[in-house]
């Protein structure tokens, strides 16, 4: 399976033109009329990171038999490691249910 990288496609030279224009422009003559302005109740300084639980991700070098590696990538090829990762956290529980 080969590893696909994709590169940024270069800017036309219309958008160039456009960004450079922009970057021209005096702050007072920018519109900002579609930024919100802060009072819809979306208050950006109380964000708190890490507000959602996403567990902690270790890398490791970890053996596995051909067909088995062979099986998670044919079956999903941009997400194997996140497959194999849930078929632990799958086998974790029932030994844990079949335990109580």
């Amino acid at each position: 399976m080969a590893i696909v990288k994709h590169e940024k496609k270069p800017l036309s030279a219309e958008q160039i033109a456009r960004l450079r224009t922009v970057a021209d422009l005096p702050d007072d003559q920018i519109d900002f009329s579609d930024i919100p302005d802060g009072d819809d109740g979306y208050d950006v300084a109380a964000r708190v990171r890490g507000m959602h639980y996403r567990p902690v991700k270790k890398q490791i070098t970890l053996r596995l038999d051909a067909n088995i590696l062979d099986w998670f990538r044919r079956r999903t090829p941009r997400g194997y490691q996140t497959d194999i990762n849930q078929a632990l956290r799958d086998y974790i529980a029932a030994k844990e249910k079949k335990a109580d």
